[in-house]
């Protein structure tokens, strides 16, 4: 007699394998919308959560405790939320420009060889199945067919995996083309721009003081693991997709129905143990970038260094970043061991076992709906199958999850690529975040620096009107200038007033000096007032250093211009540059390294005084309106100063001289006193002279303080004769 119990299991499975087609559709669409249901909420929670993180950061800023420090990175949030899928979309615009680009061409490919592999692999779980099912049924020729076909499979199959590796290399090579393109593009302007981005971001900004990490080493890393994260997630995802369905075709969608709720709760237990890696990438990036640029002031200030013994201290610097990046990479290196040990645990584990339990129902038990075998190699052979798409599936699901820890890396990466672009965008616009001294903060300074001068080109002269001269750190050196230059009139720049009165800092930013001639220049911004100046093109720069490019010697006298250009633009021969180097007296430096088309690290293979000449003869051959000179002539002689100058004046070009002791050549002085008070005057020839002999004099009697102090110790002390 059969139980109740029994009887009535009996009638409900009846009922259900009556009904289970409807029941299949419905647990199908319920199973779909889940997942799109979990997907969605999981992004407007992200979204929720960075418009909240925003606002905290906003607030941060507003209530001071942010400021303008210079430190905005620390406050880039690096999270997989909508604040980074806003910034990868912005940055896709730019490697994928179009859907005729190569960039999308290579997508359409790498994307068509995926659903290739994942064709393969399903057939390839189905014949897997059937050589275990032959061995089972001991069918020796159907064995060697099914064997001779796993052969020929891997003709495609290695095929397939060797192309996806090249696509996907391919693919971040094009990436990182277009964005170096942007960047460069951006960097150093483009159609005429002349916004000197690559200038003010190292001088202006406190954003980024390690460009170079960004541009070369950080886009890198972005380019890489965007080509990486398309494969790393579309191919699982295809997986999970053509695999479950496969499956839930031999084991019923009722398992796998159980499945991914089993799956889904266990990734929601790892999503939540799983450490904001992203962050942790991008606090190396930035680990990474201080070291290098503690090296790379090391090289540029070597010299100093030297002299003052200064080797200690920076080797306790460089090793004081070195240790503080070994330290944040041995600590994510802990929590990436016990991370990949709960994701190993749980993916593979865990997930396996579950997987398992899935593939044994159509052994056990009879599925409605699901043909099933009657004898043992047809049993073996489903289960083999399905266990073969099962291992696939989990494989692909944990590579899913897998990616969500490179998604992490890729955030981090991305946030340091839009804190790049955001920053030279900023620049260009002339908004700065820089570190300000403590008096910016006043009302009267706020609002000078909250100003914006105008600059109108002209066409010969230099005139400013009520323009204020102020440091990139805030401090106002001169509240309002106003000065007229014309052409042919030169003008002297001094540091302090005639009768020696002190400049309160040695530094030339503290007395106005330097940054007038920056202003000039188009480096810093104009707060206020009015300039009138010709077009950057009519200025030359000549500083005590001068830039020697690499490249050849002839390089050197045209920069920037290339050899094409010297012909084409300025219609200059190598004799007409021989002829200036003769004016410098520096032609025999031609026959000396061996011809024009040298090519040496000039910096290191010309004098002091030989880099200045050249300086001198780069101006002479480009020849423009106005000169500004900064002290460029401390390593010559004074024969080679009165060379330069009267020639200069021959040639038509105005001189803006920034201390020296030229004042016999000037016809206007512009002299400051570090207290924001300026006197701009004629320099008429007997007072240049007076002063001159004046400066002579003085100069001669603080020679003689030393002794007469000495003396006068003497005295006090009693030591002399004349002593009582």
């Amino acid at each position: 007699m059969i139980p109740p119990t029994a009887m009535k299991f009996k009638e409900f499975a009846a009922q259900y394998s009556r009904h289970r087609p409807v029941i299949q559709r419905v647990l199908t669409g319920a199973l779909t919308v889940y997942i799109v249901g979990t997907t969605y909420y999981g992004y407007t929670l992200a979204a929720k959560t960075s418009k909240s993180g925003g606002s905290s950061r906003k607030r941060a800023k507003d209530d001071g405790s942010g400021g303008k420090s210079g430190t905005s990175a620390k406050y880039v949030k690096v999270e997989v939320d909508a604040v980074f899928y806003e910034r990868l979309k912005r940055l896709l615009r730019i490697v994928i420009p179009g859907i005729k680009s190569t960039e999308a061409m290579l997508l359409i490919m790498h994307s068509t060889f995926l659903v290739f592999r994942t064709m393969l692999s399903l057939y390839v779980a189905d014949l897997d199945g059937r050589i275990v099912a032959s061995l089972v049924r001991a069918q020796g020729r159907q064995f060697l067919w099914n064997i001779a076909h796993w052969l020929l499979v891997a003709i495609p199959a290695t095929y397939t995996n060797s192309m996806l590796t090249f696509i996907q290399n391919k693919l971040a090579m094009a990436y990182r083309t277009r964005l170096t393109k942007e960047v460069m593009s951006m960097y150093f302007g483009e159609d005429g721009e002349n916004d000197k981005v690559f200038y003010k971001m190292a001088n202006l900004d406190d954003r980024i003081k390690n460009a170079d990490q960004l541009i070369t080493v950080d886009l890198q890393r972005f380019s890489s693991h965007l080509a990486e994260i398309y494969s790393n997630l579309a191919k699982p995802l295809l997986d999970v997709l053509l695999y479950n369905y496969s499956l839930s075709r031999n084991v019923g969608v009722e398992g796998m129905v159980l499945l991914t709720l089993l799956v889904q709760g266990s990734a929601t237990l790892l999503r939540f143990l799983t450490p904001p890696f992203g962050k942790y990438a991008a606090q190396e990036a930035a680990l990474t970038g201080s070291l290098r640029h503690s090296h790379s002031r090391l090289v540029d200030a070597s010299e100093e260094v030297a002299f003052y013994g200064g080797e200690e201290t920076e080797k306790y610097l460089i090793e004081r970043d070195y240790h503080g990046l070994v330290k944040h990479i041995n600590r994510l290196l802990r929590m990436r061991l016990w991370h990949g040990i709960v994701e190993e645990g749980i993916i593979k584990w865990l997930w396996g076992a579950f997987g398992l339990g899935i593939c044994a129902i159509p052994v056990f038990f009879k599925i409605p709906g699901v043909a099933g075998a009657n004898d043992l190699g047809g049993r073996t052979e489903g289960f083999i199958t399905n266990r073969r798409l099962l291992l696939s599936s989990s494989d692909a699901f944990g590579r899913v999850m897998y990616s969500y820890k490179e998604l992490s890396e890729l955030a981090g990466y991305t946030a340091r690529m839009s804190l790049l672009f955001d920053t030279m965008a900023d620049v260009k616009k002339g908004k700065f975040e820089k570190a300000l001294v403590s008096s910016a903060s006043t009302e009267e300074n706020a609002k000078v620096l909250q100003g914006r001068g105008t600059v109108i080109e002209s066409k010969d002269d230099i005139e400013l009107i009520d323009v204020p001269i102020v440091s990139p750190n805030g401090d106002i050196l001169v509240r309002k200038l106003s000065m007229h230059i014309k052409p042919g009139v030169y003008l002297m720049l001094l540091s302090n007033m005639p009768l020696l009165i002190p400049c309160i800092e040695t530094s030339t930013h503290r007395c106005g000096k330097s940054s007038l001639v920056r202003i000039l220049g188009g480096l810093w911004p104009v707060y206020g007032g009015t300039i009138r100046k010709p077009p950057m093109r009519n200025f030359t720069y000549i500083p005590q250093r001068p830039y020697l490019s690499l490249g050849t010697l002839r390089d050197q006298l045209t920069y920037p211009h290339t050899h094409a250009e010297m012909r084409r633009v300025r219609g200059v021969t190598d004799k007409d540059l021989l002829r200036v180097l003769a004016v410098v007296q520096l032609d025999h430096i031609v026959e000396r390294e061996g011809g024009w088309d040298t090519v040496r690290d000039w910096k290191d293979a010309l004098s002091g005084g030989d880099k200045q000449r050249i300086a001198m003869a780069r101006l002479f051959y480009h020849e423009p309106k106005y000169a500004i000179l900064d002290e460029c002539t401390s390593a010559v002689d004074f024969e080679i100063e009165r060379i330069m100058f009267e020639y200069a004046t021959e040639r038509g070009i105005t001189l803006l001289t920034s201390g020296g002791s030229t004042s016999r050549y000037h016809h206007m002085i512009l002299q400051f006193d570090g207290q924001g008070n300026y006197v701009f005057t004629k320099l008429e020839a007997e007072k240049r002279l007076a002063l001159q002999e004046e400066k002579q004099a003085l100069e001669t009697k603080l020679l003689e303080v030393p002794k007469m102090r000495a003396r006068l110790s003497e005295l006090k002390a009693g030591r002399s004769p004349i002593s009582p």
